[in-house]
């Protein structure tokens, strides 16, 4: 699911606004069917009927202004009528007030429906997207996932707090505008009807003008950002230094710049000549209705409450129309964020829980792990990337994985993790097939350390706290000092409580791997993963980091991908992978005896000219 995301405004009807070949193209390659969003509205049945209810009362008291006003010009002040004066006057504030509450009745009640679908999608989402394999994540471009979350399911309130309640509140106040406007004078109607097409014709194409050179902009202005980032950041400004690039990046920036100076000059004239218009419609309808009314032909006694009353009504129905001509281009709009989010839900995962998970004793299993001619392929009918492996880790044993990069160490591991699925074959522990146990029973058996040690931006309690929410104080400090670190976690200011910062970068890459082995040693798991978890370190650190390990791996069955080999000497076994295979496998010292792909490896490390010349 690779698809742009629009992250674009959605107007709610204030002004007019141009359909996005974006949301047009997302409907054309998934459509939505409105049953489905009906259902999703469905628990809000009533409080949706009391928000149309308030629409259409809070139009029908609104239209009773201008009657208001005529009786006070016509009746009330020429025969100083004070009772009907006071009763006038009474009505235009009682409407005033009775119209503000309602509109503030309505946006609390649709605010909220719309907030709790927004959290019924959000966690829908969310929670469906935890159950995706590793491998949707690696090959969604990054940001995606959280503007769809984030910015499409926050557009979506719009369907009920704009869209839908725009579309009942202009048809309304157009519909019952239109009924009072015929009702004081038919012969004003009619010339309203020939004036205000032409009048939404023009005023349209000047929005939409200004909306194109608005869009032009704002791709310029991105432009420029993306120039600013890439050019003033510490790798940007290492980069034109080193290629000697600085004046080619001024030149675009200057070019970029210039570009922005013209549109931003359109962009304001365009809107000077909206306003232009605007002002000059509003002053000749008016005019044209004055005029037609001190015509004997066409005033039909017409009195001087009426026209008011008339001007004030007419000079009301431009926006509610203006409105309704942009409802297609709201529900397209809406229907394209549904048809985003839908496309996530309806997602079927790589590694499906199962639907009857059997039942594991966490502290009976032995940890016995067996891969049974397992093979992999990242898409369904692609090129193999493990061909047919079998191996067996007897519970408590160790096995090491040593080739070539690209051979299949990390896909191997992963499935042991169930991070992925065979295509073929079956990964057992005990037993048991890994796709018919529970995800956090699953997790309870096995730990993974990976050489990408991630910490939330949390305090380290917090960290630890991810592996054993129920963990004592007691429990992390000791988990801390069999990963090695606890030293160092006490002699913080805020000890446990400190911040590690985003990715903990607080902490060197050797701290930050010990507090990963730390909260691995806490879950207490059976079968360990080591995936490269020293690869990036120093010497020093990776002494370190390796008595840590040594300690997490103790009595239980470990799986390690080793970058160096001096790392697994003496692990019970080592698998040697070549192009997806298992090329030879035995200890350390059968595999040297053997001179094969091993012995070739183990020189290579020691001897990096001998893997030159090689």
């Amino acid at each position: 699911m690779n698809e742009d995301v629009n992250l674009g405004g959605r107007g709610g009807g204030r002004g007019p606004q141009k359909l996005d070949p974006a949301d047009r193209a997302q409907l054309a390659l998934s459509p939505v069917d409105p049953r489905r969003i009906l259902a999703l509205f469905a628990p809000h049945r009533l409080a949706l009927a009391i928000v149309v209810a308030i629409i259409v009362a809070s139009s029908a008291i609104a239209l009773a202004q201008p009657f208001l006003v005529k009786a006070v010009i016509d009746d009330a002040l020429p025969h100083q009528n004070v009772r009907l004066l006071l009763l006038a006057v009474g009505g235009m504030l009682a409407v005033t007030v009775t119209t503000a509450l309602l509109g503030v009745a309505q946006t609390w009640i649709s605010t909220r429906v719309g907030q709790e679908v927004m959290h019924r999608l959000r966690t829908d989402v969310f929670a469906h997207l935890q159950k995706q394999s590793l491998g949707f994540f690696t090959r969604t471009r990054g940001g995606e996932v959280q503007s769809r979350i984030i910015q499409d399911i926050g557009g979506m309130q719009s369907v009920v707090t704009s869209t839908a309640t725009s579309i009942a509140s202009n048809l309304t106040t157009a519909v019952g505008t239109a009924i009072a406007m015929a009702a004081l004078s038919w012969r004003l109607s009619l010339l309203s009807l020939i004036v205000m097409p032409p009048a939404i014709w023009l005023t349209r194409r000047v929005a939409l003008l200004r909306k194109e050179i608005t869009a032009q902009l704002q791709r310029r202005l991105a432009d420029m950002h993306v120039q600013v980032d890439e050019g003033l950041s510490v790798s940007g400004v290492l980069l034109t230094k080193t290629l000697g690039a600085g004046a080619q990046a001024t030149e675009r920036f200057t070019s970029t710049s210039t570009e922005l100076v013209d549109l931003e000059l359109r962009s304001q004239l365009a809107g000077r000549w909206r306003m232009a218009t605007m002002a000059i419609i509003f002053a000749i309808i008016p005019a044209l209705l004055y005029l037609a009314a001190g015509f004997p032909a066409t005033s039909g006694g017409m009195t001087i409450g009426t026209l008011v009353a008339f001007t004030a009504l007419q000079a009301g129905l431009f926006r509610p129309v203006m409105g309704l001509l942009n409802v297609g281009v709201q529900w397209v709009s809406s229907m394209a964020l549904f048809s985003r989010i839908f496309g996530y839900l309806d997602l079927v995962t790589d590694v499906p829980a199962p639907i009857a998970p059997v039942a594991v004793d966490h502290h009976r299993m032995r940890g016995d792990v067996r891969l049974d001619g397992v093979s992999f392929a990242y898409e369904a009918g692609g090129t193999p990337v493990l061909h047919e492996i079998t191996l067996s880790v007897p519970a408590g044993s160790s096995l090491a994985l040593v080739g070539d990069t690209g051979s299949g160490k990390s896909t191997l591991a992963s499935l042991v993790a169930r991070l992925r699925d065979p295509s073929a074959g079956t990964v057992t522990i005990d037993g048991i097939d890994l796709r018919t146990m529970g995800e956090q029973d699953l997790a309870a058996i096995v730990g993974v350390v990976s050489q990408e040690t991630y910490l939330v931006h949390d305090t380290i309690r917090a960290n630890l706290l991810l592996a054993k929410p129920a963990a004592a104080e007691a429990e992390l400090w000791q988990a801390l000092a069999a990963a090695q670190v606890a030293d160092l976690v006490a002699g913080l200011p805020q000890g446990l409580d400190t911040m590690v910062g985003s990715r903990g970068h607080r902490f060197s890459g050797g701290e930050k791997q010990r507090l990963a082995v730390a909260r691995t040693i806490l879950r207490n798991p059976k079968v360990l993963v080591l995936d490269e978890a020293t690869s990036a370190l120093d010497t020093k650190t990776e002494r370190a980091l390796q008595d840590a390990l040594d300690r997490l791996a103790a009595g239980r069955t470990t799986i390690t991908i080793a970058h160096r080999l001096s790392t697994i000497r003496d692990a019970d076994q080592i698998a040697v992978l070549h192009h997806g295979r298992v090329a030879e496998i035995g200890t350390h010292d059968q595999l040297l005896a053997r001179g094969g792909r091993y012995a070739d490896l183990l020189r290579a490390s020691e001897h990096p000219a001998y893997a030159r010349a090689a």
